[in-house]
């Protein structure tokens, strides 16, 4: 198979309106079989997709414009901001971009990409030309320094090539392995095109095997299927209370890594003494009964001593233990009060044991953080709060350790509902 890809030169500045194949085809020679690959930028101008900005604040518009094309932050560090578009890309600033534009303006990217390609294929078609058509952009990857052209809307050309199943040069099968062509078509256009050399369109010739029907939509990983699908903040908003689980057991590591996330938690006193966690990861058949069976028959006298009849009582108790007794993971969380500072004063006394159990509470808080970093669902159950000795001595522990209650874990069985956006001005009091 022999390529090229052969720049397109004089193309005009391109305005609002204008008709991308009818400019192509009186600039270039375009053979059946070609992949035309455009700009992102052009296609955005043609179709109107800029915006001015005030010169009184720039930065503070730009900021405004990349929030509103931003459906979630993935990551920010100082001006920084990789977002995930509204139609899935992940990319700096959601895409909106200052470069190759009129002072002043803004270039965001096309409302539909693929419906962009398939209107240019369909002009091109209707001059007799049967070619595909990939409109590129130029983004950052994570892990290598620099950018590559990638593709945000296809056309006549498959988007990916599904190798999983054949086998390889040496008879075994291969089981990932996913070419994307489109990409890969993109990244070799941008070789003629450059970001400085007023060439936003190219012709790929020569590609054998790339005709067919995809979309740049199969390009984009499905949340379930990203190791890395969440960063920064987002990691916090992942935790979300998880009372069904999937009998799919949670690795050992995974547990052991967010039990150790769990005590980075800021301790009470700082350094002055030994972090007052205990987290009993109850992993054996016969570790889980005798606490549970404590709990319950505390519950139990608790329900009797309110008035509670035997129907409400026997619901309630199986309510817990749907929970608390099937959950793939089970830790009960302890805080020693032993290092408590002795005040001769009642009220700060409870302070101090306040400290440390708010303290206690943010340790919990980083264990089911840590597990929903890892995709691994939890809900925490408060009953061993009522019943702090009883919970203690069940597990072997001292008095001085105070019950903080149960995380239980497992891989959700359905996915947890969306969570609505917090407000924040409704627990910000800014004075």
């Amino acid at each position: 198979m022999k390529l090229e890809v052969i720049p397109v030169m004089g193309l005009p500045e391109i305005s609002e309106g204008d008709d991308l194949a009818s400019l192509l085809l009186s600039h270039a020679e375009v053979h059946d079989g070609d992949v035309v690959v455009v700009a992102q930028k052009i296609v955005s101008k043609a179709e109107g997709r800029m915006i001015e900005i005030g010169p009184a604040d720039p930065e503070v518009e730009r900021a405004r414009v990349v929030a509103a094309e931003t459906a979630r932050v993935v990551a920010r560090r100082g001006d920084i901001v990789i977002s995930q578009t509204h139609h899935g890309f992940v990319c700096a600033n959601a895409g909106v971009d200052a470069s190759n534009v009129p002072p002043g303006t803004l270039a965001l990217l096309p409302l539909d990409p693929d419906g962009s390609a398939e209107r240019l294929r369909a002009s091109l078609l209707d001059g007799g030309i049967h070619a595909g058509v990939v409109i590129s952009d130029t983004f950052g990857r994570p892990w290598r320094v620099g950018q590559t052209n990638v593709a945000l809307g296809v056309a006549g050309v498959r988007a990916v090539r599904d190798h999983r199943g054949e086998k390889d040069s040496f008879g075994m099968e291969l089981e990932a392995t996913i070419i994307a062509i489109a990409d890969e078509i993109a990244g070799a256009a941008e070789l003629v095109m450059g970001k400085s050399d007023a060439i936003p369109v190219a012709i790929v010739r020569g590609i054998e095997g790339a005709e067919g029907e995809g979309n740049a939509r199969e390009l984009i990983r499905p949340a379930q299927e990203d190791l890395f699908f969440a960063a920064g903040v987002d990691v916090v908003e992942m935790r979300r209370s998880v009372r069904t689980f999937a009998e799919r057991p949670v690795p050992d590591e995974v547990v052991a890594r967010a039990i150790e996330a769990a005590g980075t938690a800021p301790a009470p006193h700082g350094s002055r003494r030994a972090r007052p966690w205990r987290f009993v990861w109850l992993k054996s058949s016969e570790a889980r009964p005798p606490l549970l069976d404590a709990l319950r028959e505390a519950w139990r006298a608790d329900l009797i001593s309110d008035g509670a009849d035997e129907e409400t009582i026997a619901r309630r108790l199986a309510k817990s233990d749907e929970i608390l007794a099937t959950a793939p993971v089970l830790v009960a969380c302890f805080v020693s009060l032993a290092g408590t500072d002795d005040y001769s004063d009642a009220r700060r006394a409870r302070a101090e044991r306040d400290m440390f159990i708010a303290a206690g509470g943010a340790a919990v808080q980083n264990l089911m953080v840590a597990l929903a970093a890892q995709a691994v669902g939890s809900c925490w159950i408060s009953s061993s709060l009522f019943a702090p000795d009883v919970a203690a001595r069940a597990l072997g522990l001292g008095s001085e350790w105070q019950a903080l209650g149960c995380v239980a874990a497992g891989y959700a069985q359905t996915p947890p509902a969306t969570r609505f956006p917090t407000d924040s001005q409704e627990i910000l009091d800014i004075r």
